[in-house]
């Protein structure tokens, strides 16, 4: 690629002031998408070139804080690996669009839609007749020596029918004009999910212009896609779910993203099992079968019991499954090694054999060095030429090592290396991608870019989507376009000259109107909704005790000791060690409840997630920054009131089925739990002066207790009210009652008039303090209720959640 400095320009058209526009150029011998070969804007631009001019300065960081504000508000990140760690990064909008002609984007569509039969076609003899292999046209070790390639596979039809389903390509504009594929994706592409965000993000920062322009909407794409996958025959009791590798992939908030948005379960490995030739999910009413999955994860890993045994994500069984006919699975196992740079070398002379027609967009020129004949041409001339490894998956811009330039090696050494390793590597021609514009430092600049275009099959075939996904470069560098490597995410706008349809996911209304039944729960999602709800409650009591303590340190110093040593006898109950205002292990326990969030994220309502987010940023924001005593108490306050807006925002929005339940339940226990403790340590004969009345205030009953009991605080009136009264939502009696409520609606708790152990032990419990009166209610009783709520979680662990 030519310097970044190096640029033409051209005085053909006039330019706008505004951001720098009037002095936006091309690079030297590189196309631009705003730019047309003429050096004139293309018409495409214009609306939004005028829309920048108009904007005051004020007014267009109003609406790009607007796009961000709403990426931070839903939640999207990236994960970000490096030094052995990973790191959630905040999504790197480049806020201009790209925009592209709808007659343009049609043509590349159609180029596209060939190739991805193409790549059907090469899957179905790979995994079946192998005539390619066989004929000599695809290299035997090319296809033996992949990894990607899955032996147990050869043979298995696919029960839909295809064995590509939902596919992507890695597309760019090269130096003459013409776009190329730079890779295919075919065994589980990330990134449509992100190009949703980046739509709902820019037309928020630019409504006024998005409403007026005929820009295509992506929701029919989705819907045409869904739509067929809901086609497939399934029995009546089966499902359609993601398979995810879980919170620590990547893209995981991509997948948790498209599964609610397409309305499917989101599964992991461990959530499964093979039964009997069919795959079956963990749910908390017990295994249900799943009959069609779409993985996204490397196919390798999704059995270890007949591909790669040291996964630790996958399914046994899961190829049992589909041999069996029992599964259908998009993209099919083994479909990754249609990705390898090297199969690009030989899919332009595969196009006329399979298709009858050559590509009508090439991929970047590629040569397999296991020949003779194309070492010695990389050798005739190594300019313009780069080395990668021939298995590595075609993407230059991602995590594969990095190419290396044949020229930058000695010709002794490049000769060496071709003759050593020419079957492991290819030679790929070096070009410069286009540009686009981007907003850098508050001018707009050219960057360049590569697209992901998908394609999913629908009932009508492959269908492309009208837009997708750009990659925008940190610098003028091409290979600084991953994210990973600081690049960007823009989205993509094909405008029409005509008016588009509004399109929603909704379908149609066909035939009289039916509720259907809520989503089936996986034992896992219900594992994580309980002991979210108990690490929030337990955070909520650990503060109030913090904050109780710094109010006697900044009212009465060390005059109420006593007190201070019994609520620090308390806090080494959760393991917090006082001192910090707000010590780490309050940090952790709100972390903890954010990590059993995210791991359900598919199922966690929008606001719920940013609410929960937000309580620990305050946390951690506080944290360190407050001196002990009132600074520290008004604080522990502020965190208080938003664990209530957390806890309000879930009552109030969380449809009431089993995921509300189980969060509800582990509320529920952790209150009772906390309770009980608080009012043994502190209601015993030998607590000091003043305990009783600190019991009321951290059950948060004080005004109940004066309007309730018309005398001071006693050992009576505070265990009749903390602990027997049910109407007092901080009691022990009413957290077990409500409990007893919410188990009576789970599966299996009550069947032909029989208890389940856990209703029974629930039944047992409610009873014991109903039964119970404050003289009779001494400390020993009191650790004993506390150790029966304490089974409780046991019980519903082994009955729900393993």
């Amino acid at each position: 690629m030519e310097s970044a400095g190096s640029q033409t320009k051209t005085a053909a058209q006039p330019r706008r002031a505004t951001l720098g526009i009037d002095s936006y150029a091309a690079l030297q011998s590189v196309p631009d998408e705003m730019l047309g070969p003429d050096g004139k804007i293309r018409p495409v631009w214009l609306p939004l070139l005028d829309h920048l001019e108009k904007l005051p300065p004020e007014n267009l960081v109003r609406s790009l804080a607007r796009a961000n504000q709403y990426l931070r508000d839903s939640g999207v990140f990236y994960r970000q690996y490096g030094s052995g760690a990973s790191t959630e990064r905040p999504w790197p909008l480049s806020h201009i669009p790209v925009l592209m002609a709808e007659a343009d984007w049609e043509e590349i569509s159609a180029g596209l839609i060939q190739r991805a039969e193409l790549l059907e076609m090469v899957m179905a003899d790979l995994y079946g007749p192998n005539q390619l292999v066989a004929s000599g046209h695809l290299p035997p070790s090319l296809v033996a020596s992949n990894p990607q390639w899955l032996r147990p596979m050869v043979g298995v039809q696919p029960r839909m029918g295809n064995y590509l389903h939902f596919i992507a390509f890695e597309i760019g504009r090269g130096p003459k004009g013409k776009w190329w594929v730079l890779s295919d994706r075919t065994q589980a592409p990330s990134g449509a999910g992100y190009a949703l965000e980046n739509r709902v993000a820019t037309s928020r920062a630019f409504a006024d212009l998005y409403s007026e322009q005929n820009v295509h909407r992506l929701a029919g794409f989705f819907r045409d896609f869904r739509d067929r996958l809901l086609q497939e025959p399934l029995n009546s009791d089966a499902r359609i779910a993601i398979l995810t590798p879980g919170p620590w992939n990547e893209t995981y908030f991509e997948q948790a993203w498209i599964a609610r948005y397409l309305g499917f379960m989101l599964v992991q490995g461990d959530d499964l099992v093979v039964e009997e030739g069919r795959l079956m999910v963990r749910t908390v009413s017990g295994l249900r079968p799943i009959d069609l999955l779409w993985r996204r994860m490397d196919g390798d890993y999704v059995d270890p019991l007949e591909l790669n045994p040291a996964s630790r994500i996958g399914t046994p069984g899961m190829v049992s499954a589909l041999r069996s006919g029992g599964l259908s699975m998009l993209n099919a196992l083994g479909s990754g090694v249609l990705e390898a740079r090297a199969m690009m070398a030989f899919l332009p002379k595969l196009s006329p054999l399979l298709t009858g027609q050559p590509l009508a967009m090439p991929n970047i020129a590629t040569w397999w060095l296991g020949s003779p004949a194309e070492r010695e041409a990389v050798l005739a001339d190594p300019s313009h030429m780069a080395l990668s490894r021939a298995l590595d998956t075609g993407l230059p811009f991602e995590n594969d090592p990095p190419a290396i330039l044949a020229s930058s090696l000695e010709w002794i050494e490049l000769e060496r290396r071709l003759a050593a390793e020419g079957p492991d590597l290819v030679a790929q021609e070096t070009v410069s991608l286009s540009t686009t514009p981007a907003l850098i430092d508050g001018r707009i600049q050219p960057r360049p870019l590569s697209l992901r275009v998908f394609l999913a099959r629908t009932a009508d075939g492959w269908q492309v989507m009208p837009g997708g996904f750009a990659r925008i470069g940190s610098t003028a560098d091409p290979t600084a376009l991953a994210m990973q490597r600081g690049g960007a995410a823009a989205d993509v706008w094909i405008v029409s000259e005509n008016e588009v349809p509004a399109i929603t996911m909704a379908p149609p209304r066909r035939g009289p109107y039916r509720r259907n039944a809520p989503a089936t729960l996986p034992s896992r999602a219900a594992d994580n909704l309980f002991w979210m709800g108990r690490y929030v409650e337990r955070t909520e009591q650990v503060v109030r005790i913090l904050r109780a303590r710094h109010i006697r340190e900044a009212e009465s110093g060390r005059g109420a000791e006593p007190l201070q040593n019994a609520l620090d006898i308390l806090l080494e109950d959760y393991g917090i060690v006082p001192g910090d205002p707000i010590p780490e292990g309050v940090i952790a326990t709100l972390s903890a409840a954010v990590g059993s969030a995210g791991q359900v994220r598919d199922r966690f309502s929008t606001d719920g997630w940013s609410a929960l987010v937000d309580l620990e940023k305050t946390a951690k924001l506080l944290a360190g920054k407050v001196a002990a005593g009132d600074d520290a108490a008004r604080a522990l306050s502020a965190i208080l009131r938003k664990i209530a807006g957390f806890s309000g925002l879930v009552h109030e929005n969380m449809y009431r089925f089993y995921g509300w339940r189980f969060l509800t339940l582990g509320r529920l226990h952790e209150r009772a739990l906390g309770m009980t403790g608080v009012v043994s340590a502190l209601a015993r004969p030998d607590a000091p002066h003043g305990a009783l009345d600190l019991c009321v205030e951290l059950g948060d009953s004080v005004l109940t207790h004066r309007q309730r009991y018309a005398i001071s605080t006693s050992r009576e009136t505070v265990i009749d009210l903390l602990v027997l009264d049910p109407l007092n939502p901080r009691s022990v009696r009413h957290q077990i009652d409500q409990m007893m409520a919410q188990v009576s609606e789970l599966p299996g708790s009550v069947g032909n008039g029989e208890y389940s152990a856990l209703a029974r032990a629930v039944l047992r419990c409610q009873t014991e303090v109903a039964t119970q009166t404050p003289e009779t209610l001494d400390t020993e009783a009191l650790d004993a209720i506390a150790e029966q709520v304490s089974d409780l979680s046991v019980l519903l662990t082994e009955a729900y959640l393993r």
